[in-house]
C-alpha cells in the first residue's frame, strides 16, 4: 500500500545452485538477536518446507505503552498491506473457475461509470495494466486514510480520477485495481470481503490467524505499528481498514502466510492452470505474484506495506520452501533479512550484518546540513539535525533519521541508501542498488 522512500531495492541474490541439507537454527537466531539488540526491527518470521514449519520466532513488541511494553509472539497479528492482493487474486480465480467471471470480462459489467471501464479487463486489473489511477497516490489520500469510508463514497472518488494511460499499453502498480477486484468479488458472492476471505480461503485450509482487519485491538494480539524517530519507536498513523479492502486490509501472521502459499502451490485453493496465470510474469507483474530470484531458483510472492507495517511472503517450488516476515517497526533493509532466512535454509554463505553505528555531537553535524541536488536524479535532499541525529528529507517525502557509520558516512537501511559526504567540496554521493549518484550543495 505504501511506497518505499528513495529508490527501494527488493531483488534477492542470483546464480549458483539450490539445495538444502540441514538447518542452522543457531545462525538464524543470531541474526534475529542482532536485529533485536540494535533496535533495527520488531519482526516475526516463519520458514516452512514441505508443509512443515521449520522455524518461527518474533522479536520486539506488539504494543508500546508509556509505562509498559507487550512482547510480540509468533501469535501476534500484523497488517500485511499489499500481500492481501494475493488473497484477492486467489478469490478472483476461484470465481473464474466457477464460471462467474473470465479474464476477458470488462470492468464495465460491474462499474460502467469508471474511467475506461468498457476497455479494461479483469486480466488487466490483475496485471496492473488497466491504467486506473492509484488512489493511494492521490494528493487527498493522506487526509482521508484514517477516516471510515463506504464503497459508494470511494467509487465517487474513483470516478473523478482520470486514467493514467490507455488499458494494456503498459504496467504500472495501482492499488485501485485490487480494491475494485475485491468489490467485484463481493458483488458476485453477495457477501462482504470479510466473509469471502473466511469461507473461500481461511476456513478451507485452516488459517486461524488470517482475517479482514478492523481497528487495531491489542487485546486480540494485534500489533500497533511504529516508526523509528529520535532514537525510539514512535506510533505510526493507523489507516481505517474500510479503505484498502482487497488491496491491503488483511491481517495475518508469518506462520499462516507460509501455510497459505503452500496450499496455493499444491492445488488446495485453485487449479494448476489458474496458478500458471498467477505466476506468469508480463511487464514485471504476474496475476498477482511477483518473481523473487535466489541463486538459480525463482520464487513467487509479494511484499506489503501499510502504516508502519511491512511484510513479505515467498514460495520456492524447487524445494517447496515458503518464507515470510511481518514487522510493525523497522529501520533496516528487510531484504537482508529475507536473504539471511533463505541462506540459512539452503546452507548458502551468509554473514550477519554489522549494525554498529557511531554518535556525533550535535555541533559536529553542522557541516552536513543544507539542501543538495543532482543532475542525474530529479530529486533534492535536505539535511537537518535533531539532537545527535542527522535527518534527510527528499523531494515530496517524509523526514528520515540517518545512522552514522563513519566520519562522513550515513545510511538509511530501510531503502539501502548510503550517503557519503565530501564537506570540503560541498558534495554528497548517494549509493544505492549498486549505483552512485552525485549531489551538490545548493547555495
Amino acid at each position: 500500500m505504501r511506497k518505499l522512500l528513495f529508490i527501494a531495492a527488493i531483488a534477492l541474490l542470483a546464480q549458483a545452485s539450490f539445495a538444502q541439507t540441514s538447518f542452522n537454527k543457531a545462525k538464524l537466531d543470531s541474526l534475529m538477536d542482532a536485529l533485536a539488540i540494535n533496535n533495527k526491527a520488531m519482526v516475526s518470521i516463519a520458514i516452512r518446507q514441505n508443509g512443515n514449519l521449520l522455524y518461527s520466532r518474533a522479536i520486539g513488541y506488539s504494543v508500546i505503552y508509556a509505562t509498559r511494553k507487550i512482547p510480540a509472539t509468533t501469535q501476534t497479528h500484523y497488517r500485511i498491506g499489499s500481500v492481501s492482493k494475493v488473497f484477492t487474486s486467489v478469490i478472483i480465480f476461484q470465481l473464474i473457475e466457477e464460471g462467474k467471471l473470465t479474464l476477458a470480462t470488462p470492468l464495465a459489467k460491474f462499474f460502467p461509470d469508471l474511467p475506461n471501464a468498457a476497455k479494461i479487463t479483469i486480466a488487466q486489473m490483475l496485471t496492473h495494466s488497466s491504467g486506473l489511477h492509484n488512489f493511494t497516490s492521490d494528493s487527498s489520500y493522506t487526509a482521508m486514510m484514517t477516516k471510515k469510508i463506504t464503497h459508494v463514497e470511494m467509487l465517487v472518488k474513483l470516478r473523478s480520477q482520470k486514467s493514467d494511460f490507455e488499458p494494456g499499453t503498459k504496467n504500472e502498480y495501482s492499488n485501485t485495481n485490487f480494491l475494485l477486484l475485491g468489490y467485484i468479488a463481493e458483488k458476485l458472492d453477495k457477501k462482504p470481503y470479510v466473509e469471502i476471505l473466511k469461507s473461500r480461503i481461511a476456513n478451507k485450509i485452516g488459517l486461524k490467524d488470517t482475517y479482514y482487519g478492523g481497528k487495531i485491538n491489542p487485546d486480540k494480539q494485534e500489533a500497533q505499528s511504529y516508526t523509528w524517530n529520535d532514537n525510539s519507536w514512535q506510533p505510526a498513523t493507523e489507516t481505517d481498514m474500510s479503505i484498502p479492502g482487497g488491496a491491503g486490509a488483511v491481517v495475518s501472521t508469518p506462520t499462516d502466510l507460509t501455510k497459505f502459499m503452500g496450499a496455493l502451490f499444491t492445488g488446495k485453493l485453485i487449479s494448476d492452470s489458474s496458478l500458471t496465470h498467477m505466476k506468469t510474469i508480463k511487464g514485471g507483474f504476474g496475476m498477482d505474484l511477483m518473481p523473487y530470484p535466489f541463486y538459480s531458483n525463482i520464487g513467487f510472492g509479494h511484499d506489503g506495506g501499510i502504516d508502519g507495517f511491512l511484510s513479505r511472503v515467498i514460495y520456492y517450488p524447487d524445494g517447496q520452501v515458503a518464507i515470510s516476515y511481518t514487522t510493525n517497526g523497522s529501520h533496516t533493509n528487510l531484504n537482508d533479512l529475507a536473504i539471511g532466512m533463505l541462506s540459512v535454509t539452503f546452507n548458502k554463505t551468509y554473514t550477519i550484518p554489522s549494525f554498529k553505528t557511531i554518535t556525533f555531537k550535535p555541533e559536529d553535524l553542522d557541516k552536513y546540513l543544507g539542501t543538495y541536488s543532482s543532475e542525474t536524479l530529479p530529486l533534492k535532499v535536505t539535511f537537518t539535525k535533531k539532537g545527535t541525529q542527522l535527518m534527510a528529507q527528499a523531494t515530496g517525502q517524509g523526514t528520515l533519521p540517518l545512522d552514522a557509520t563513519g566520519p562522513n558516512e550515513f545510511k538509511y537501511d530501510a531503502a539501502g541508501a548510503v550517503f557519503v559526504f565530501d564537506p570540503a567540496n560541498n558534495h554528497i554521493t548517494l549509493r544505492q542498488n549498486g549505483k552512485s549518484y552525485l549531489f551538490t550543495k545548493e547555495k
